[in-house]
């Protein structure tokens, strides 16, 4: 039970920062749009991630002792990237929750989103390499550990996306968009100088 706990609490706190996935989550639930195949992606990419991580961690590192520094960088430079992205949107203006509105189709939604995941080194590095690292410390035990982390995943995902639906009436407004997207932008660009400090 101690494995289990620990590796929800870790797992959760990991995705609990605004970041690229939970910033698209945010938005597709506020729009109320394709919610389920979203988080269900979500989850289930991580969950199939942290079993990576817990499964060979241990293995790849001591073989690429480069893997780990190439996902820093690469981690910090798409975060910067994506930060940029919004603080641009936020300049612009004029985005809205349109009541009902959907604000992409479900192949494209669904495509953004396994492309924020799978391309997004930072989260490598979350899921394969810390977790991975963590759960080593539980030995036989591992994959209990595993398992209460990917449970996080999915326990968040359908929280933000089916929770985002009590904050539609707030971002009726572009003022709330804009400081959402100004929020996102500061998250992206401390993670990402938290990645090459670390």
């Amino acid at each position: 039970m101690s494995a289990l706990i620990a590796g929800f609490s870790l797992g959760f706190s990991l995705i609990l920062a605004i970041g690229a996935q939970n910033a698209f989550v945010l938005r597709q639930g506020l729009r109320r749009a394709h919610v389920l195949p979203v988080v269900l992606t979500c989850a289930i990419s991580d969950a199939a991630l942290i079993v990576l991580g817990v499964t060979s961690f241990g293995w790849v590192s001591a073989r690429f002792p480069l893997v780990a520094p190439v996902f820093v960088w690469g981690g910090a430079a798409f975060l910067v990237v994506y930060g940029a992205l919004h603080f641009r949107d936020a300049w612009r203006g004029g985005a809205r929750l349109e009541a009902g509105g959907e604000a992409q189709s479900l192949r494209r939604a669904i495509l953004t989103v396994l492309a924020l995941t799978w391309l997004n080194p930072h989260v490598y590095l979350d899921t394969v390499i810390l977790l991975g690292s963590v759960s080593t410390e539980y030995g036989e035990r591992a994959w209990v550990f595993g398992l209460g982390a990917a449970l996080s995943s999915f326990v968040f995902f359908f929280s933000l996306g089916y929770g985002a639906r009590a904050l539609a009436p707030v971002f009726a407004r572009p003022l709330a968009w804009r400081a959402l997207d100004v929020l996102i932008g500061v998250v992206m660009w401390i993670i990402a100088l938290k990645l090459v400090t670390f």
